[in-house]
């Protein structure tokens, strides 16, 4: 990326910050063009779906993560009824899965979108924000320890379903969540989804040791 383009984005990022973007438009119209150029290697549709918001994105955006009620209700709404679940009705399902795929972080690369590749699986990348099993020492802290969540919240059917909820989409709680909707935008199965509330929950896990 040029100086020039450096700039602009940090401009741009500023802008964001103060709330002074929505007055200048030709910043916006500037960055989408520098944005859209880094996904130069991907086509056209792969681009939109990148690069457009959906309404939750969308809402979020316009509210700075902060979104009165109105608008809060709405995400909860529209989070709500992306929920899916796995064809057999089981939220808790294999936690040596579920390791697997808290430690990948493979596909999805910003800069190029590649394909998926055969036999490489989709990861939920859980270690790059949370402390999950206590002995590995490659964790994140941009969310919070859930180091024996398991212990704490046991495998009640009201937790085991709280908590696969939460994985597959968090905003159906917690409005303009950071937490990626893994679930809901199709990243990981119903499936997966239930093999990583197994990594959590299961006493025999990791996490729970």
């Amino acid at each position: 990326m040029s100086r020039r383009s450096r700039i602009t984005v940090a401009a741009f990022l500023a802008l964001v910050a103060t709330g002074a973007c929505a007055a200048d438009p030709t910043v916006i119209e500037r960055t989408e063009e520098i944005v859209g150029r880094s996904f130069s290697s991907a086509t056209a549709d792969e681009r939109k779906t990148r690069l457009d918001q959906d309404e939750v994105q969308a809402l979020c955006s316009m509210h700075h993560n902060q979104p009165p009620e109105a608008a809060a209700l709405r995400i909860l709404e529209l989070s709500r009824s992306s929920l899916r679940y796995p064809p057999e009705g089981r939220l808790m399902g294999d936690w040596k899965e579920g390791e697997k795929l808290a430690s990948v972080g493979t596909g999805g690369h910003i800069g190029k979108i590649q394909p998926d590749r055969p036999g490489v699986r989709r990861g939920g990348n859980c270690y790059a924000c949370h402390v999950l099993a206590p002995k590995e020492i490659a964790a994140g802290n941009l969310g919070p320890s859930l180091a024996g969540y398991g212990k704490q919240r046991g495998t009640s059917p009201e937790s085991v379903r709280l908590t696969y909820e939460k994985i597959f989409n968090a905003q159906a709680f917690y409005p303009c969540s950071h937490m990626p909707r893994f679930g809901s935008n199709a990243w990981l199965t119903p499936q997966e989804v239930a093999d990583a509330v197994a990594f959590l929950l299961d006493a025999a896990s990791p996490v729970n040791k």
